[in-house]
């Protein structure tokens, strides 16, 4: 018996909104999920894991990856370069394991036009200001960053009548269960093809 392909579930969202929290209980959740650790040159935050949270690389180690091909999709955000592993997302689905993308709307365009056949998901904040609430508790920003990303979020929110879906994330708990009924409706369909 053949296995069948995993999905590719994009999530995307502006800075804030709770993706981390989201994808962590998604990945608690459901162990048919793995999560695909992006390539950054940002340097880490207080508490980040090289290799869990991102893979962080040099400016020069990047583009030397980008010339190669190695990046599915890569976008430059806030100063600093992003991108998906193209090896990690094919070995996850040829093994039938469906993997979690959290990329910004830039990857999110390049990705759907190299496999449309993925789950995209636009996780939104109840209300600007409250994403400027959530931004400032983080702390983990100077006060240009938190700036910069303000604008950004706001130019984001825009793409998000592009996704298959905008999920609000006024409740982690409520937005989880939302998300996880979209993918097992998505792993319906796929059985069902």
């Amino acid at each position: 018996m053949t296995t069948k392909r995993g999905l590719l579930i994009v999530i995307s969202g502006p800075s804030g909104v709770g993706k981390d929290t989201l994808i962590r209980r998604l990945l608690e959740l459901d162990h048919n999920l793995v999560y695909s650790v992006s390539g950054t040159t940002r340097k880490p935050r207080p508490g980040e894991v090289p290799d869990k949270n991102y893979t962080f690389l040099t400016r020069e180690q990047f583009e030397e990856l980008m010339k190669q091909g190695a990046f599915l999709e890569h976008a430059t955000y806030n100063g600093n370069l992003y991108g998906t592993f193209r090896d990690r997302v094919e070995r996850a689905r040829n093994e039938g394991r469906d993997i979690v993308l959290k990329i910004e709307v830039q990857g999110a365009e390049q990705v759907r036009e190299k496999m449309p056949d993925g789950v995209f998901i636009f996780l939104a904040p109840p209300s600007v200001d409250e994403l400027v609430r959530r931004q400032i508790k983080r702390n983990t920003e100077s006060v240009e960053d938190m700036e910069s990303r303000r604008l950004i979020a706001t130019r984001e929110m825009e793409y998000a009548s592009r996704y298959d879906h905008v999920v609000v994330n006024d409740d982690v708990e409520r937005a989880v269960r939302e998300v996880l009924d979209l993918i097992r409706d998505a792993r319906e369909r796929q059985r069902l093809t």
